[in-house]
């Protein structure tokens, strides 16, 4: 039975806040309850939270951070409610609101692109203060949609002239002759999930509007040889499935007033059996070299489907039974 006399009653009036707290069928307060132990009910357009003393301190907190979402997102995901209540718990509550506020661009669409966790958080201010900066964690982590944001941002700021985009065509060894069509029509499959974030962020006329004048390039590692990339943003995706060779081609391309930004799995990698990845050799190799950066994302930085962490523990469960 609920315990009337630990109380919290936090005003409100608002409709709107309310049904996004509660979620539809009470969905979202449900997880409120069950994950800090408080009953939560509305009365005359007021919370009130009932409890422990401390738990319905931390529903308190958690609910007017709750409130700053909605107002700055005008709606609250499910999973904006799990990493909240995540850190009110580990007590961390004054974090949201740096979330919150720091916004990387706005895409076509009008939707703000900033950082959903401390991880991606810590990622997008190493890339403001590195030259090099390598993101590396599983899939879903915004690895590569938060670098291209940053890269449009500083192509719109004038802080570079061209953004370039690669990623090794590993399925074909980078042997792309033997391949049908002409050369875009031979690296289309392998660049296709580039194509698809930059369309998300700048809007398909723009994109096509850049890549006419040559201010964005999109190719296959194998065309970066042999080349200064000078006053350039540029990305290398799926670096994983590089060779040492081929990340020192690449990392020796960068000329002046440019700025690279490495992303990858090591847990996917998809190199020939034999073939060490230049990803998981470089972080022993420049560790310590002042204006490169590593960002280690993890599970709890994932920012797809829920069900895409899930899968991914179960994973990690399963190659621990194997080891």
């Amino acid at each position: 039975m609920t315990n009337k006399a630990n109380e919290k009653r936090i005003e409100i009036n608002n409709n709107h806040i309310i049904r996004e707290i509660f979620g539809e069928f009470d969905e979202k307060v449900d997880i409120i309850k069950e994950k800090l132990n408080i009953d939560v009910m509305i009365s005359n357009g007021d919370l009130r939270l009932y409890g422990e003393s401390e738990a319905i301190d931390l529903g308190e907190k958690l609910i007017y951070n709750l409130i700053e979402i909605i107002k700055k997102q005008k709606k609250l995901d499910k999973q904006d409610l799990d990493y909240a209540i995540r850190l009110i718990l580990e007590g961390k509550e004054d974090k949201i609101s740096e979330l919150l506020n720091q916004v990387v661009c706005v895409t076509a669409s009008g939707k703000s692109i900033k950082p959903k966790t401390l991880g991606q958080k810590r990622y997008l201010d190493s890339i403001k203060n590195n030259d090099i900066v390598f993101g590396i964690g599983p899939a879903g982590t915004g690895k590569t949609f938060l670098a291209m944001a940053m890269a449009v941002q500083a192509f719109k700021n004038k802080e570079v002239n061209r953004i370039i985009l690669t990623r090794p065509a590993v399925e074909a060894g980078e042997n792309l002759g033997f391949l049908p069509g002409d050369l875009q029509e031979k690296v289309d499959p392998y660049l296709r999930p580039i194509y698809d974030a930059l369309f998300e962020i700048l809007g398909y006329e723009t994109y096509e509007k850049y890549v006419v004048k040559g201010l964005i390039e999109v190719a296959p590692l194998a065309y970066m040889r042999g080349r200064t990339l000078d006053s350039s943003y540029v990305i290398l995706d799926e670096a994983q499935n590089t060779t040492n060779e081929q990340m020192k081609m690449f990392l020796t391309r960068l000329g002046f007033g440019s700025k690279a930004i490495i992303t990858g799995d090591i847990t996917q990698i998809d190199l020939p059996r034999g073939k060490q990845s230049g990803l998981k050799t470089v972080s022993r190799i420049l560790e310590d070299i002042q204006g490169i950066d590593f960002i280690y994302l993890t599970k709890y930085d994932i920012v797809r489907h829920p069900l895409v962490q899930k899968i991914i523990e179960a994973y990690e469960r399963n190659d621990n039974k194997q080891a």
